[in-house]
């Protein structure tokens, strides 16, 4: 029964917070860890509304997970919950990067040339 219960809070917590980047919509890309600490210019190089809308769908991905381990928790067994936590660490360390690059490299808009804008580091 604990399985359930952890996993319904979880799921409540995912699901509010997804629902919170889909309010904010662009200005949910300010919560991600580190973005915030950017200069306004470097912030302008990135895809905002991409970034909220991305961590949203993460975040409802990871309430449905719960949700479902709640669900098999209560009407299966406990051990399903287990399998829940399981698979969500799977999909949150898949999303956990060491730097900036490449945690947000794939959202730099390009330049007027057509070629993404070198990263503040001067990289590509």
């Amino acid at each position: 029964m604990i399985g359930f219960y952890l996993c319904m809070v979880l799921a409540a917590a995912f699901l509010l917070l997804g629902f919170l980047f889909a309010l904010a919509g662009e200005r949910g890309a300010n919560w991600l860890s580190g973005f915030s600490f950017l200069s306004k210019e470097e912030r302008a190089r990135y895809d905002r509304k991409r970034m909220a809308a991305d961590q949203r769908n993460a975040f409802w991905l990871w309430g449905g997970v719960m949700l479902l381990g709640a669900t098999g928790s209560r009407w299966i067994s406990g051990y399903v919950g287990i399998g829940a936590f399981a698979v969500w660490l799977v999909l949150f360390f898949r999303d956990v990067h060491l730097d900036m690059e490449s945690a947000y490299g794939k959202y730099r808009l390009e330049d007027k040339e057509g070629t993404k804008e070198s990263a503040p580091d001067g990289t590509e």
